[in-house]
């Protein structure tokens, strides 16, 4: 049997050159593309908007943190809508980045002094990221970036001489000083121990030293203007001070020995204070109205006051009479009979107040009452020697059937040789009695012709009654007065 010699690979010269050579080719490959990313590696593309890309270029890197994490792949500029000028910059990360909160920031930072650039992003802390393709708007590009040829050009030429004229004096003044210069920084020591928590806190965001310093400058322009007045202050100052220095022992100095102890005070009892004080600024501001019509109340008010004084010094004998008086009801609350007769007009008066109710309208709204006793006064008003007569008219009822003149079978509803024979007859006239209509019925009923009218009339009749007239006609004109009948006449003499 034959056998089949096996080919070795170390043993065909040809096949290792061409997998030497494959290889060299994919290592090739792999160099010429490092800037633009493994391939085959899945990657997260988004885009991000700068105001300014400043020599960022294709392939630079973009970092989180200092790390890493993806490149960019293209640069673009872009047009607003109100003609502003920005930069579209296309990145490609890692795929682990994704997704990306859309709260995160972006900055252009100088990775060398030569002008290389790298973009950094500061990861957000929002649940909702940026999908595949999404874009950071321009707002996230912040803060705005400081490039090192700025930070140059801060040296001119004024700043550099300035610096020179300030290290040569300087020099004058430390030449020489080596052991006061020990001395001091031993000395300093301590301070710089008690000065580590006061460094703390003046840098702290809560202290806002930034926004102080910015403060004192702004007051330090609004003070520059007018710097000869402030000198003329300090020569006034000066003269006051000089008046206070005479007052300055025991005066001024026991005031500040006792201003910790009143501080002292001011802080334990300054909770209850508050208190008091939010509630007085409430109170005056609902006081402010009722000072603001003070203003034109005051002289009545002035009058009642000084109608007052009388009143408070006779009111020390009133008070004397108070007590017994006092007394007196008290004792008259505790009398049983006394008790069981207010009982019993309680009962007498829940009793009379649905009657009351009705019979009171008819005198306080029509002024039926005051009518009556009139009416009756002058009913038997003339007369002579001999005695007195009643007066009355005497009306002939029409004749005509169920007259009002003789026995009827039903209401008169016309016929008969004169006109007006229909019954008009109101028992129960409206007199602003609960549940009727607000008028006084009786004597102002409209004569309805043509048609008996039993019961009230239709509509309101108004609450005009005989002597109620001067409160409820209109005012009379300039020139005019009422009569007694209500109604506005001529002035005599008067055109």
């Amino acid at each position: 049997m034959r056998r089949t010699r096996a080919v070795s690979l170390a043993g065909s010269p040809t096949l290792v050159g061409a997998i030497t050579v494959l290889i060299a080719l994919v290592a090739v490959f792999l160099a010429y593309n490092a800037n633009n990313g493994l391939p085959f590696v899945p990657t997260y593309r988004i885009s991000v908007e700068v105001p300014n890309a400043n020599t960022l270029i294709k392939g630079n890197e973009v970092r989180i943190g200092g790390v890493r994490v993806g490149q960019v792949t293209d640069v673009q500029p872009e047009t607003g809508a109100d003609g502003s000028v920005n930069a579209k910059v296309d990145l490609e990360l890692n795929r682990d980045q994704k997704p990306l909160p859309d709260d995160s920031t972006v900055i252009v930072r100088s990775r060398s002094a030569l002008g290389l650039k790298y973009l950094e992003i500061t990861r957000g802390t929002a649940s909702q990221g940026l999908q595949e393709g999404g874009i950071l708007p321009l707002s996230a590009a912040q803060p705005e970036p400081v490039e090192i040829d700025q930070l140059f050009n801060t040296f001119d030429e004024p700043t550099r001489n300035a610096i020179q004229v300030n290290l040569q004096e300087f020099g004058n003044a430390l030449a020489g000083r080596g052991a006061q210069l020990n001395g001091a920084i031993q000395e300093l020591r301590p301070l710089v121990e008690v000065l580590e928590p006061v460094m703390r806190n003046l840098a702290s965001p809560q202290t806002d030293l930034r926004g102080f310093v910015v403060g004192l400058s702004r007051a330090a322009g609004e003070v520059a203007p007018v710097a000869e007045q402030q000198a003329d202050l300090f020569v006034s100052l000066d003269t006051t001070f000089g008046a206070l220095a005479s007052v300055a022992r025991p005066f001024i100095q026991q005031s500040i020995e006792r201003t910790p102890e009143t501080f002292d005070t001011l802080a334990r009892t300054s909770p209850r204070i508050n208190h008091f004080v939010d509630d007085t600024a409430s109170l005056f501001g609902d006081l402010r109205p009722g000072f603001a019509a003070m203003v034109t109340g005051a002289p009545v008010l002035l009058k009642a006051v000084k109608a007052g004084i009388p009143a408070l010094q006779a009111s020390p004998k009133l008070n004397a009479q108070l007590d017994p008086t006092a007394q007196a009801l008290l004792d008259f609350s505790q009398n049983t009979t006394a008790t069981t007769g207010i009982s019993q007009l309680t009962t007498v008066f829940n009793a009379l107040n649905p009657t009351v109710s009705f019979v009171a309208p008819a005198q306080s709204v029509c002024n039926y009452g005051s009518l009556l006793f009139r009416n009756v006064s002058s009913l038997l008003s003339l007369g002579d020697g001999i005695g007195t007569w009643q007066r009355f008219i005497a009306f002939a009822p029409p004749d005509g059937p169920n007259n009002e003149g003789s026995p009827s079978s039903a209401p008169a509803n016309g016929g008969g040789n004169l006109p007006g024979n229909y019954l008009h007859y109101n028992p129960y006239p409206n007199t602003a009695a609960p549940g009727q209509t607000h008028e006084c019925e009786a004597g102002n009923e409209t004569y309805i012709d043509g048609q008996p009218v039993i019961g009230n009339v239709p509509g309101n009749q108004g609450t005009n009654t005989a002597e109620q007239l001067t409160n409820t006609s209109p005012k009379c004109k300039k020139g005019q007065k009422k009569n007694k009948k209500g109604k506005c006449v001529k002035k005599k003499g008067k055109s």
